[in-house]
This record gives structure tokens, sequence and C-alpha cells, in this order.
């Protein structure tokens, strides 16, 4: 779901950015008043996780790629704003130091992956687990599904920012100046990719965290 440099014009990944500059302010403020001291580490390690998870790339059609991103799994551990700045902090640093992910689309990328990735997936998480116990069933259910909603909602906007560029910035003769693929083509074969395989994957990896975690750090989900 990386969007590299030249797919999006300036009007989306300038939009994007722009939208995501008071989501990290709020983020940072929330976390300055929010997050306990025993919770700091955690921080750390869902940025590396995030970091390493989102580093296995299969190149999907249309200029992107599919992989998982676990921004689920860290938002239910220390919550979603939380996970906006630990998956943030992963996408900027693929983007500056290794070239995964577009300078000019970090922005559109930490919206789709880090921000709505990380609230929906938790959104999800704790309709599906209140009232649950916190080593039961129905917790490890309800954060497989968080994660395979979360990382199909950050493919479907990824897919819909790439399948509007063709709309949106175009030459005087009517040519796509950047994406050149419709909707028809971007969000069939986003979302398939990410239905049938990243999400499956995603939810696979989220559960088998969320199990360990219920058996040795049940207080992590308190």
């Amino acid at each position: 779901m990386h969007i590299p440099d030249g797919y999006l014009g300036p009007r989306t990944y300038g939009t994007l950015f722009a939208v995501m500059v008071p989501v990290w302010a709020a983020a940072s403020w929330k976390l300055n008043r929010t997050l306990k001291a025993r919770q700091v580490p955690y921080l750390a390690i869902g940025a590396a996780f995030s970091f390493v998870i989102m580093m296995f790339n299969i190149p999907v059609v249309g200029g992107t790629t599919g992989h998982a991103a676990g921004a689920a799994l860290v938002a239910i551990l220390i919550g979603p704003w939380a996970a906006t700045i630990s998956v943030s902090v992963a996408l900027i640093i693929q983007a500056l130091l290794f070239g995964d992910g577009g300078i000019t689309a970090i922005g559109a990328n930490c919206f789709n992956i880090a921000a709505a990735g990380s609230f929906s997936g938790y959104l999800v998480y704790r309709a599906l687990a209140v009232g649950s116990a916190v080593p039961s069933r129905r917790g490890w259910i309800a954060a497989g599904a968080a994660a395979y909603v979360s990382l199909n909602l950050s493919a479907l906007l990824t897919a819909v920012q790439l399948g509007l560029q063709p709309v949106l910035e175009v030459s005087s003769e009517g040519h796509p100046l950047y994406a050149p693929f419709p909707l028809k083509v971007t969000v069939p074969v986003m979302m398939l990719e990410h239905l049938l395989l990243f999400g499956i994957v995603e939810a696979f990896i989220t559960v088998m965290v969320i199990r360990y975690i219920q058996k040795n750090e049940p207080e992590l989900l308190e």
C-alpha cells in the first residue's frame, strides 16, 4: 500500500499531508497526557514491528504494493493515537531511508495506514470485544477481525486515491499526469489482493500475538 512518488498529484498528496499535520499534533498532545510510563517502550516496539512487517512488500498492479501493516495490533495494545504516531514513524523512516513509499506521498501513506488503519482497527476491536474477559476467545477473534478490517480499509483508501488521479490530474489533451489507472482497475486489483491474501495474513499475525499476550502479559490488554 506504499504509494510511491509520481502517482499522486499535488492536490491529493498536499491535501492529505495537510490533514495529517493536525492529526499528528493531536496524537502528540494526547500521548503527553495519557501514555503511561510502562507503555513507552511499547510505542517504540510498535514502530519497529510495523516497520519490519511492512518491509515484506509484494508488487501490485497500479504502482503500489501489498503487505501487512500491524496498525490494528499496535492500536489494540497502546491505543489508536499512539499507534498513529508509531506507524507514522515507521512509514516516514521507510520513505526517507529506504525509498519504500514516496516522500511526497508521506501524508497519504500515513493517512491510509497509520491513521485510518489504527482507528478503524481499534474501534472494531472495542466493539467486538466489549464485555469479554481479557483471556477469552472473543478477545482474539475480535483482534483478528479488527486487523482484517483495518488493512482492507487502508487498501481501499489507497485504491481510491490512485483511481481518482485520471480524473483529478490530466493534461490539456486529457491524458493522466500521474497514476494512469481508473477506479475500475485500482479498486478490484487492490481489494482482491488484500481481501484474499494480505488481510488474512494480517489477521493471523495479530491473532497469534494477541493470544500470546493473553497468556503471558494480559495486563497489556486491560
